[in-house]
């Protein structure tokens, strides 16, 4: 395996961008709960990563609501299964992790299906900011709740941004 990494600026802070032998395989958020050690991104190199850039920025700008990129996804076949069901959420929707375990076939699963979602490993491109709780509140984010909040209102899929819960 080989990997390389660069990093870019978005309205959400940096992105680390990663690619396993030339394919995306990571998009990190500065603080991001499940981020791995940055020397597991591999040597500086801008080059793979040209489309990824094009997209997020027509993103970005309001100019893309799908993204259409060859994604290395690594994790459990399960954490595949959420990942993949988290790109059937379109652009503007939410979706709970209730609904994501029906559309399993796991009506049990809400809870794995919520760590699978936390250790989805690219961010905004694989949408895990679009699962809300089942009240229709805003639960965890690895990216911190304030950019979840700031995406789901990006796209239209909240009038306003939601409170967010803090703990004392």
């Amino acid at each position: 395996m080989f990997r390389q990494h660069t990093v870019i600026d978005s309205p959400y802070g940096p992105l680390t961008l990663v690619a396993t032998d030339g394919v995306l395989s990571g998009l990190y958020m500065v603080d991001q709960r499940h981020r791995p050690g940055q020397e597991t991104f591999g040597d500086p190199d801008s080059r793979p990563f040209g489309e990824v850039r094009g997209q997020l920025g027509a993103y970005f700008e309001g100019e893309l609501s799908e993204f259409d990129l060859p994604l290395r996804l690594d994790g459990t076949p399960f954490q595949r299964a959420v990942w993949e069901q988290l790109r059937e959420i379109p652009y503007g929707e939410t979706r709970s992790y209730g609904e994501l375990a029906l559309a399993l076939g796991k009506p049990g699963a809400s809870r794995a299906v919520g760590l699978a979602n936390g250790k989805n490993p690219i961010g905004i491109i694989v949408p895990c900011h679009r699962v809300i709780g089942s009240t229709g509140g805003l639960t965890g984010y690895g990216g911190g709740l304030d950019r979840k909040q700031r995406l789901l209102v990006f796209e239209g899929a909240a009038a306003e941004a939601p409170p967010v819960a803090t703990l004392f």
